[in-house]
C-alpha cells in the first residue's frame, strides 16, 4: 500500500496528514476540535477529504484517546470527547469512501516511534508517554500487542500506591498520579509552599505564588538551576523509573521509549529516570538492562503511527 492518511485527535485541534511508506509527512491540515461527539466525526471527515485532494490515498488511520475495541472499529470509551461505543470506523468510512482503521492514540504513537523513530532496530519495545496523563504501547516480536479486547497498554492506571491519590478514572494510586505533567505541577507547588526560599526563580515566572505555577514555568526554572524545579523533575523521574522497572519484569523489552511533553526536557528528566529504573529493577545487577531512550518524532508520532497502521491493514 502506498500513501495513507493519519489523523491525530487533540483537545483543541484535529490534525490529518498524508504519510508515505518511509514515514514522511507530505501534507497536513488542521481543523478545530468541535465540542460535540458527532461534530468531531464530521471534522475528521472534512480534514481527510481536504488533505487527500492532491494525493492518491488508499486508507486512513485514526488515533483516538480512549479504549478502542479489538476490531479497531469502535471507540468504547473516550472521556474527553464523550464517545461511548462510538462506531467511528463505519461513520468515517461512510463520509470519505476509504478504508479506516481506528487505534488508541498512545498505541499509534508507540507504533510510529517503533517504525520510524527511536525504536528502529528493536524488536521488543515498550513506549510510555509522559504528558498530562500517562499512556503507553507494547510492541513485542515486532507486533503491536493490544490484548484480547483491544485495551492493553493503559499503563497510567496501574495502581502504584494502594489507597493512594484519587485518579480521574475513579481508582486510587494510579501511576499517572505520580508520573505525569499534572504530577510534576503538583510536586512543584507543594515544594514551593514548603521551601519558597529555594523556589525564587520558579515563583518569579508566575505571579509569585505557588498556586500560579504551570508546567512551562517548571521547565524554564529547572533549566535556570532552580532547586525546587529540579527536585520536582527528580520526584517525577523516581516514580517513572520505578514503573519502568515493573514493566521490565512483565515484558523484558530491549528498549523503553519515553515520549510526551515531559520528555521534551531531555536528559533533565531521562537521566534520573534511568537511575531510578536501575535502582528498582529486580535482579538488576545480574541481568541485561533495557535502554531508556527519548522519543524522536515528538508530536508527529501519533499521526505517523496511525497512518502506518492503516497501511498494515
Amino acid at each position: 500500500m502506498g500513501l495513507t492518511i493519519g489523523v491525530d485527535i487533540g483537545g483543541t485541534k484535529i490534525a490529518a496528514g498524508v504519510v508515505d511508506e518511509e514515514g514522511s509527512i507530505l501534507e497536513t491540515v488542521t481543523v478545530p476540535t468541535p465540542s460535540t461527539p458527532e461534530g468531531v466525526v464530521d471534522a475528521i471527515a472534512a480534514a481527510v477529504r481536504d488533505v487527500s485532494t492532491n494525493h492518491a490515498v488508499e486508507a486512513v488511520g485514526i488515533g483516538a484517546a480512549g479504549y478502542v475495541d479489538d476490531k479497531r472499529a469502535t471507540v468504547l470509551f473516550a472521556p474527553n470527547i464523550n464517545w461511548r461505543h462510538e462506531a467511528l470506523k463505519d461513520k468515517v468510512e461512510q463520509r470519505v469512501g476509504l478504508p479506516v482503521v481506528v487505534e488508541n492514540d498512545a498505541n499509534a504513537a508507540a507504533w510510529g516511534e517503533y517504525r520510524f523513530g527511536a525504536g528502529q532496530g528493536h524488536n521488543d519495545v515498550i513506549c510510555i508517554t509522559l504528558g498530562t496523563g500517562l499512556g503507553g504501547g507494547i510492541i513485542i516480536g515486532n507486533k503491536l500487542r493490544r490484548g484480547r479486547f483491544g485495551v492493553a497498554g493503559e499503563f497510567g492506571h496501574i495502581r502504584m500506591v494502594p489507597d493512594g491519590l484519587l485518579c480521574g478514572c475513579g481508582s486510587q494510586g494510579c501511576w499517572e498520579q505520580y508520573a505525569s505533567g499534572r504530577a510534576l505541577v503538583r510536586y512543584a507547588k507543594q515544594r514551593a509552599v514548603a521551601q519558597p526560599e529555594n523556589a525564587e526563580l520558579l515563583l518569579s515566572l508566575g505571579d509569585g505564588t505557588p498556586a500560579a505555577i504551570e508546567g512551562h514555568h517548571i521547565s524554564q526554572a529547572a533549566r535556570g538551576g532552580d532547586p525546587v524545579a529540579i527536585d520536582s523533575f527528580r520526584e517525577l523521574a523516581r516514580w517513572a523509573g520505578a514503573g519502568l522497572a515493573d514493566l521490565a519484569s512483565l515484558f523484558d523489552p530491549s528498549a523503553f521509549i519515553v515520549g510526551g511533553g515531559v520528555s521534551d526536557e531531555g536528559e533533565l528528566v531521562l537521566d534520573p529516570i534511568r537511575k531510578s529504573f536501575r535502582r528498582w529493577l529486580v535482579g538488576g545487577q545480574y541481568r541485561p538492562h533495557a535502554q531508556v531512550l527519548a522519543a524522536r518524532l515528538g508530536g508527529k508520532a501519533g499521526l505517523v503511527g496511525a497512518a502506518d497502521l492503516a497501511r498494515q491493514g
